[in-house]
């Protein structure tokens, strides 16, 4: 009757009913692919679309290795390996060289850190950027979007300089979100030396990528967040529990919050294994860079 009164025909109303109903089955189960996308990326960072396609087909999912790509593209993931014209930069960004490698950190504010994660959703997805003091790995600012622009990002660095002053040295990835003009021209108007992750090295900036892997395990995938607003206060909750409870290992089990006030007990240092000479670096007296520079080296950072 509904479609007598509005001179339409049935079948019309159907196919679009069932085009509508295979539409929800498909974003359905794409969500349910992202989350095991994003679990096993945290495991490990090192795959890509091809490893993920049998990583997922081993679990009884029928997928391609388009469908991966388009999944992990949109997740602004990427295997960790370098590949064929994966990550080119923006053609009007420059790119910045890496400055840390075998670089010992000694101090509070010596270097700072970011890079954006993917965070699942019940319903949906966001993204999380976070800055980092690498001496203490406290985190000094974070910010949550549901898309992947600089101002965000912007956002999170101005919060951080405003509440902690300023680094010696910023190091970021080379996406577009950090190497855009709106992010490094805050970086230059502080007078602060900017450093980019090398193409393809995993470890440039290891801190940051195990501050993830907490982020999701200890948190995120234990709560399983609805909404961004659940979103918003559970990481809140997690960060302040990070900061100022939660010891860590690396910090001889205190604090960032206590490291980061006292300048005491901290440290980094990404090894440089094979440096110019082909010698390994000698390394340094703090237990903090002594640890961290293990960690790094056995993968464990």
């Amino acid at each position: 009757m509904q479609c007598e009164l509005a001179g339409v025909p049935r079948s019309s109303v159907y196919r679009r009913m069932e085009a509508a109903r295979r539409v929800q089955l498909e974003d359905a189960e794409d969500l349910k692919l992202r989350g095991l996308i994003d679990e096993e990326y945290t495991r490990r960072p090192f795959y890509g679309s091809r490893r993920m396609v049998v990583f997922l087909r081993n679990g009884g999912h029928v997928v391609n290795r388009k469908r991966v790509q388009r999944l992990m593209r949109s997740m602004g993931l990427a295997g960790m390996a370098p590949g064929p014209n994966t990550s080119k930069a923006h053609p009007q960004h420059k790119v910045y060289p890496y400055l840390l490698r075998g670089v010992p950190v000694t101090r509070p504010n010596h270097v700072w850190s970011t890079d954006i994660t993917y965070i699942r959703l019940a319903r949906g997805f966001a993204y999380l950027v976070a800055v980092i003091d690498w001496y203490s790995r406290k985190v000094l600012s974070w910010r949550i979007s549901n898309s992947m622009d600089a101002s965000f990002c912007v956002d999170c660095l101005e919060d951080a300089l405003r509440h902690h002053g300023r680094p010696e040295v910023f190091n970021s990835d080379q996406g577009s979100q950090f190497t855009s003009a709106a992010f490094t021209d805050v970086l230059k108007r502080e007078g602060v030396t900017i450093s980019m992750d090398g193409r393809g090295r995993a470890l440039d900036n290891i801190f940051v990528e195990r501050l993830w892997r907490n982020v999701k395990y200890e948190d995120v995938y234990l709560k399983g967040y609805a909404n961004m607003a659940e979103l918003m206060v559970g990481l809140a909750q997690y960060f302040a529990f990070y900061n100022a409870e939660r010891p860590h290992q690396s910090l001889g089990y205190q604090t960032p919050d206590m490291v980061y006030s006292a300048g005491v007990g901290g440290g980094a240092l990404i090894v440089d294994r094979f440096g110019d000479d082909g010698e390994r670096p000698q390394e340094k007296n703090s237990t903090g860079q002594r640890r961290a520079a293990e960690e790094v080296a056995m993968g464990t950072a």
